[in-house]
């Protein structure tokens, strides 16, 4: 076994897992996972650079995580930045920063390179040979990758929590326009990922990423995140409806209230349930499969 540190840093939230993972059989132990709400993307859309700020925040959370690393002994450590970083203007501040602190240069991966680490990492404990849809909705971007073993086409697009919510929201609960607004720029996506990947032919729809497991947890009546619970639960068509018509009609201190929603989501889960939503009905999926097990579990794996 192999002892490595993988890192995530996307738009909404920088996550890091430690785990002992076997080279040739990809058997994952997981000693650590944890996730920081930083919020790197803010503004990047609007003004093409990392704000100060959010940078500050980033790199607090990679301090917190060099002691963990540290402390747990791991031999390898791989860093993978997504969408925010890659639209960045001063991306080089932001590389510069990690290398002090990690010793290690976040690699800016391509959407492509995001979906294939997404899809290993989802897949890995799925049984049976049937075509799946993985999706995984970010902040700042969604991949959309169909495969059963591998990944036969894969496609990222501009639609996140983040991103759309800082686009099109200006109301609390959103107004009208505001989620039409949403559900256009979503509804225009779908047909962009569509050009290259059957987001129509998959028996299995299997969602990805905090806005997500939300959802499930909204869903399933939890009164506390409980990751073992959310792990490869099915909610259903009807379900993942409700919760976001629920979220839809709420105010923000109604959703603060809401005790599975993290406090760093809860300005942007209506945008992310919205996402989720026109997925489904979208690919018609009768029930959509909740994997707790995403990028971070590609890039353990791809590091060992």
């Amino acid at each position: 076994m192999t002892r490595v540190a993988g890192i995530d840093c996307g738009t909404n939230s920088i996550r890091l897992l430690v785990a002992d993972v076997h080279p040739d059989t990809g058997d994952l132990i997981e000693l650590d996972r944890r996730m920081t709400i930083v919020r790197l993307g803010q503004g990047v859309d609007r003004t093409g650079r990392l704000a100060p700020e959010a940078l500050d925040r980033t790199f607090a959370a990679c301090r917190a995580y060099a002691g963990v690393i540290k402390e747990l002994g791991a031999e390898r450590i791989r860093f993978v930045a997504t969408s925010a970083s890659r639209d960045a203007e001063n991306r080089e501040e932001f590389v510069n920063g990690v290398v002090e602190i990690l010793g290690v240069e976040p690699e800016v991966i391509t959407g492509d390179q995001e979906a294939a680490f997404s899809f290993t990492g989802a897949t890995g404990e799925l049984h049976g040979d049937d075509r799946r849809l993985v999706v995984d909705i970010g902040g700042g971007s969604t991949e959309f990758v169909v495969g059963n073993a591998h990944v036969e086409a894969a496609r990222s697009v501009d639609i996140g929590c983040v991103r759309l919510t800082e686009r099109h929201v200006r109301h609390d609960p959103p107004t009208a326009e505001e989620v039409a607004a949403i559900r256009a720029d979503v509804r225009a996506a779908l047909d962009l990922a569509a050009e290259t990947v059957p987001i129509d032919t998959a028996r299995t729809l299997v969602g990805l990423a905090g806005s997500v497991t939300t959802v499930a947890a909204i869903a399933l009546g939890l009164r506390e995140y409980d990751s073992e619970k959310i792990h490869h639960a099915r909610i259903s068509a009807a379900q993942v409806a409700e919760v976001t018509e629920r979220l839809l009609t709420s105010t923000h201190e109604e959703r603060a209230a809401i005790p599975v929603i993290h406090p760093g989501r809860v300005d942007v889960i209506v945008a992310g349930a919205l996402v989720l939503r026109e997925v489904v009905e979208r690919v018609g999926a009768a029930e959509v499969v909740v994997s707790e097990h995403d990028i971070l579990d590609g890039i353990a794996l791809s590091v060992a």
